[in-house]
């Protein structure tokens, strides 16, 4: 019996136009009408995350920033924030601008970068969040750690480079991508499974009772962990290999395939 349904944002909930399809949201109505707990687990900032999760009421602790952080959409209390440390976060500073890369730090569910520019816009696009525009990265966060890292790119660049960003950081930061245009930078001890295992645990919910539906590579963690591991048919190959099951993609309601076929009426 699965009890709990945990669902990526982007690329899984939503496409580019950013809109959760009607099919999609019927499903998900109908599910937490049966009482079964709903949580987002996503990349996205907590207040970036927050709209879709009141539009579909689903009232489960959100997974935000990777799992960096999780947050009681009921309250806003934080539960769990686990950042990059401050080092690790310059360090990624200093890489992307030896690359001329543009790169992102965030803090206090804000964002900020150096310019506006092609890949700012991006991303504002997508997260419907504006950056907070700095003069110097590595002086406005001097002291303080980091949420995260993120890097923009074109995806043939970011495909490329992320590999290097893996070799010269190591163990200190756990790295990962979502769109394929982002490069993701974390807390070394922060992924999607650890947190949806927090999740769960906090609403009483055993593992084996949860249905997680997946995109990117940033959601294996989620679907190793998950008692149900559902990877979009837009998925890459690695996340599709580590699933239980293949739906639908975005474009053809593949949410609710998942879960139609296990949370049936």
């Amino acid at each position: 019996m699965i009890r709990l349904v945990a669902l990526d944002l982007d690329g899984t909930l939503v496409g580019r136009d950013l809109v959760v399809r009607p099919r999609v949201r019927a499903e998900i109505a109908r599910v937490r009408s049966r009482g079964i707990a709903g949580c987002l687990v996503t990349g996205r900032m907590y207040r970036a995350a927050l709209p879709y999760a009141r539009e579909l009421a689903l009232d489960g602790p959100i997974v935000c920033y990777q799992g960096a952080a999780i947050v009681d959409p009921r309250s806003d209390d934080v539960l769990f924030d686990r950042p990059l440390r401050n080092a690790v976060a310059l360090e990624v500073v200093a890489m992307a601008q030896e690359e001329r890369l543009h790169v992102q730090l965030y803090r206090n569910d804000n964002y900020y970068c150096e310019e506006r520019n092609r890949f700012s816009d991006l991303y504002a696009g997508l997260s419907r969040v504006e950056p907070i525009v700095v003069p110097s990265l590595r002086e406005a966060f001097a002291t303080s750690d980091a949420t995260k890292a993120v890097i923009v790119a074109d995806a043939d660049v970011a495909s490329r480079y992320v590999t290097q960003v893996q070799a010269r950081l190591g163990k200190r930061a756990y790295v990962t991508r979502s769109y394929p245009e982002f490069i993701e930078i974390l807390n070394p001890n922060v992924d999607k499974g650890e947190a949806l295992a927090f999740v769960a645990a906090r609403l009483r919910v055993a593992m084996e009772e949860v249905l997680a539906v997946g995109y990117s590579w940033n959601d294996e963690p989620l679907l190793r962990v998950a008692g149900v591991a559902v990877a979009m048919g837009n998925a890459p190959d690695a996340v599709k290999a580590v699933a239980d099951a293949v739906v639908g993609d975005v474009d053809h309601d593949g949410v609710a395939e998942a879960l139609e076929r296990y949370v049936p009426a």
